[in-house]
């Protein structure tokens, strides 16, 4: 049974506590009165005006505690894990902005709670996967039923390296939440770094047998920023890209200069894949999402990361629709990501 709370449409505290204050002693001084007109003054009429105004009191200012009350029981309740819990108010007060702001406040710790165990699940099946082919690798060698070979050593290694990609990419990811961001800024190469980074893709591409070509194409600008962690986001890039294209396909990577009002320079990969869907193009960039592509070992990490990092140097990233390029008759649309960023530093 909901209780009446007549105070919920003032929207100062400090007015319902006038108003249940004026209205406690209203009451105490019309029973004072009709006492004095009627009868002689007694102590009991003075104890019976003094309860009158305490019950008004409390009626009156019911409304004004019952949140406050509420964000204890619920406080306490998220200590102990629980954070379905919420206030209930119509007030528009001060109380009732807090409880607004403790219900977000409850809302954002579920969903961190809910997200800190997917977390966990994400990475114990990341990590499982890998040391279980290790596990039944080594075993058979042992067993003597595979022998030491080097293909059988190379499946090793990429397993190998697969853990250490998954392990680096947490630490980056446990260093973003932490708020630890060393970030360089340096005058780079645009051309110098692609150019880096096509070499390094060229050399991974061919030593996990994958029939991928690289083109690039960039303009002789210079930009300021880190170029560690911007050769991880294009060596990322390119990686997904040369996964996911067709054997003999093709991974372009072209760079752009477009004077603005705030220069900006644009890098863009794409592939010749079947493209991200729509729906998709945004989870993407979330945490183990791999969306519809998914395949060849991804951890789903890497273009968090990349999103990261563009963030961190006032860049943007995104996939695109092909601009200029219609689709109708290709048999494979593409992915194409625009990465933007600005000449000078923030």
């Amino acid at each position: 049974m909901r209780l009446w709370r007549p105070l919920d449409p003032v929207r100062s505290i400090k007015a319902k506590l006038s108003l249940a204050l004026g209205f406690a002693g209203g009451v105490g001084l019309l029973v004072f009165w009709w006492s004095i007109d009627f009868m002689r003054v007694e102590l009991s009429w003075l104890a019976i005006a003094v309860a009158l105004a305490l019950v008004t009191l409390q009626v009156m200012a019911h409304g004004a505690t019952v949140p406050l009350r509420e964000m204890t029981v619920a406080a306490r309740a998220m200590a102990r894990g629980d954070y379905t819990r919420r206030v209930r108010t119509r007030s528009r007060d001060e109380v009732g902005e807090l409880a607004a702001a403790f219900n977000q406040m409850a809302a954002d710790l579920a969903a961190a709670d809910q997200h800190r165990r997917e977390l966990i699940a994400n990475v114990s099946h990341e990590l499982r996967t890998p040391i279980t082919a290790l596990q039944g690798l080594l075993e058979n060698i042992v067993d003597g039923v595979a022998e030491a070979e080097p293909e059988t050593m190379q499946t090793a290694l990429s397993q190998t390296q697969r853990l250490g990609r998954l392990v680096a990419e947490l630490l980056d990811l446990s260093r973003l939440d932490a708020g630890v961001v060393p970030l360089a800024r340096d005058p780079i190469d645009v051309a110098d770094l692609l150019s880096d980074v096509v070499r390094e893709a060229t050399v991974n591409a061919t030593g996990a047998g994958r029939d991928v070509r690289f083109a690039v194409s960039a303009p002789n600008v210079v930009i300021c920023g880190d170029r560690e962690r911007l050769h991880q986001v294009f060596a990322n890039l390119l990686d997904n890209a040369a996964r996911h294209s067709p054997p003999g396909g093709t991974v372009t990577v072209r760079a752009e200069h477009h004077p603005s009002t705030t220069e900006r320079l644009l890098v863009a990969v794409t592939d010749e894949g079947d493209g991200i869907p729509p729906g998709e193009r945004e989870r993407v960039f979330e945490r183990f999402t791999r969306g519809e592509r998914a395949a060849g070992g991804g951890t789903g990490l890497g273009l968090a990361i990349a999103r990261w990092v563009v963030h961190l140097h006032q860049g943007t990233i995104a996939v695109v629709d092909p601009a200029g390029q219609p689709t109708a008759g290709r048999a494979r649309p593409g992915c194409h990501i625009h990465v933007t960023l600005p000449l000078q530093p923030a």
